[in-house]
């Protein structure tokens, strides 16, 4: 393969000083070790995510362990049985969290958690909810902690790795990076515990067969659910919307300081273009829109200077549609001039049409966004 494919490589320390938004994943086998959670490593990995806090970081942990950890204080032997895996996950999640939030507020971060099953990621108005949820966390600069709610997932209705989830969640908050840590420090050509020969890959320019190859086969991920073939999964869906993936090990303390100064061993696979202008390309040339607004020529203008789209400027609603459908957004020609996803349904973006955003709730009855479209999920035509 040529390795850079006429790509520039970049380096996890390059990318890490350069993102604004970075989703973290840790796997089950760094998190546990005998006799439970590992607190002083997790402890480093806090110092880490307060380090590049300070740093003007905004940061996702998408953390494993719960299952492990639930087997351990159950009694619990390890099996496949369904019932038995989702106990042990109902007994771990809080010791999971028990031990993330202490490793956090010692520096002053607030934790949260947030249980997430497939449908909250592949159903549009729930993928909107948790969406929501994770900006007013970070808004608020807390650390949200992410696991896949494995106490009620069943077989059909469930990612099955973090690794799949942490790139769901790097695209719910648009991450420019995501960083895979389990006990794997990256891509290899083969199968190192097999093959002599097999080489460690720095740079990964595109995912092609040759990638796939590499990761067939080899469990070289730990004890988790994972491997590098679900590593690679999850680099593909993130590059796709615009996030660049770091895999690395993180077995050693302070695995994410490591690879800020550029003393890790890791593998880079390279974004395809941004998060911001992935999102935008989705909204215009993917999305069916399921309705339409037309706008008054204040709005117009405020749309083309960068600005969202309030109740005020709309004069007309068409179609019956719910929220986080894609609208076509029309002059008073009937001209489209601009794509995006409504925060509102049909009725109620008819009832706040031409009223002020102070007076959503007055005419809802409940309180909502002050936007019918927010500049960041619309893109101009």
């Amino acid at each position: 393969m040529q390795e850079a494919r006429d790509e520039t490589p970049a380096t996890a320390a390059e990318l890490i000083a350069s993102a604004r938004r970075i989703t973290v994943k840790v796997g089950s086998s760094l998190l546990v070790g005998t006799g439970g959670a590992r607190r002083d490593w997790i402890e480093s990995v806090g110092a880490d995510l307060a380090a590049l806090r300070d740093a003007g970081k905004e940061l996702v942990l998408v953390s494993s362990g719960a299952v492990a950890l639930g087997r351990e204080h159950l009694g619990l032997r390890r099996s496949a049985r369904l019932d038995l895996k989702q106990a042990a996950a109902a007994a771990g999640q809080p010791l999971l969290m028990r031990a993330w939030d202490e490793a956090a507020t010692r520096y002053g971060i607030p934790t949260a958690q947030l249980l997430l099953t497939i449908e909250d990621t592949e159903s549009r108005r729930r993928w909107l909810n948790a969406r929501a949820t994770l900006e007013v966390l970070l808004g608020q600069r807390a650390l949200p902690v992410v696991n896949e709610n494995d106490s009620v997932a069943t077989e059909e209705i469930r990612y099955g790795d973090n690794d799949r989830l942490s790139a769901r969640v790097a695209q719910l908050i648009r991450s420019d990076l995501l960083i895979l840590l389990s006990d794997v420090d990256g891509v290899y050509s083969g199968d190192p515990a097999r093959d002599a020969h097999a080489r460690h890959v720095p740079f990964i320019a595109a995912i092609d067969d040759e990638v796939e190859s590499w990761a067939g086969g080899t469990g070289a991920a730990g004890i988790g659910s994972g491997g590098m073939r679900t590593k690679i999964a999850a680099a593909r869906v993130a590059r796709s919307f615009g996030c660049a993936t770091v895999i690395a090990s993180g077995r050693e303390d302070h695995p994410l300081a490591r690879l800020a100064s550029g003393e890790a061993k890791a593998t880079v696979i390279a974004a395809a273009g941004s998060p911001a202008g992935a999102y935008k390309q989705w909204i215009a040339g993917t999305l069916t829109p399921a309705g339409a607004v037309t706008v008054d020529d204040g709005a117009v203008q405020a749309l083309a200077a960068g600005k969202s789209l309030l109740p005020a400027g709309v004069r007309a609603v068409d179609g019956r549609f719910e929220r986080g459908v894609c609208l076509r957004i029309l002059d008073p020609s009937g001209r489209e001039v601009a794509r995006g996803i409504s925060a509102y349904t049909s009725a109620e973006a008819e009832a706040i049409r031409g009223g002020s955003s102070a007076q959503i709730a007055e005419r809802l009855g409940y309180s909502g966004p002050d936007e019918l479209i927010h500049r960041d999920d619309m893109v101009l035509m």
